[in-house]
């Protein structure tokens, strides 16, 4: 598996804690899942915290039904971006996931605040929103996550013959 490292403007040149989150990558058709929040207008691919005992494959089937409300059944994982911001280290690991139903969302008080909802959006439409990373520049933790799922898609869908993504524009920091 590919390990990709992105390093955040604010990084302390060391980290004490860590962080691992699984992410989903479920396509239909020309389309892709996203948690979308309408309070902020903010996209992302679902997913979220690896709890103690949980194996990665299992986080990444619970947090896509938290989210979404969409029953995957993910692969092994296909890449892994590692992210260092202040004196942090973000482990995101990504699967393909393949729809297999459907069930009730469970949101965090978090994600009800910002209105989180699960949407399909063409592939094309968000790597274009997801290659806008670098005019958050002011917004540290947009930026970044913008910055990671770009990355993630860019490399990950070039690689299934998509060739929009590996064609659409915005650099990446990443190492």
């Amino acid at each position: 598996m590919e390990v990709i490292e992105i390093f955040g403007k604010n990084y302390f040149g060391h980290w004490r804690d860590t962080r691992t989150a699984c992410r989903g990558i479920v396509r239909r058709g020309g389309e892709i899942l996203t948690s979308f929040e309408t309070v902020t207008g903010q996209y992302m691919i679902p997913g979220g915290g690896l709890e103690s005992g949980e194996s990665a494959g299992n986080c990444c089937r619970r947090e896509v039904a938290e989210e979404t409300g969409v029953l995957v059944e993910p692969g092994d994982p296909v890449l892994e971006i590692d992210e260092y911001y202040e004196d942090w280290k973000y482990i995101s690991l990504y699967f393909f996931c393949r729809p297999v139903g459907t069930t009730e969302r469970h949101l965090t008080d978090r994600e009800r605040e910002v209105g989180m909802e699960p949407r399909w959006v063409s592939i094309e439409q968000v790597v274009a929103e997801f290659s806008r990373h670098a005019e958050y520049a002011d917004d540290e933790m947009r930026r970044g996550l913008y910055l990671r799922e770009y990355t993630a898609l860019k490399r990950l869908l070039k690689d299934r013959g998509n060739r929009t993504v590996s064609s659409a524009g915005g650099g990446d920091s990443a190492s």
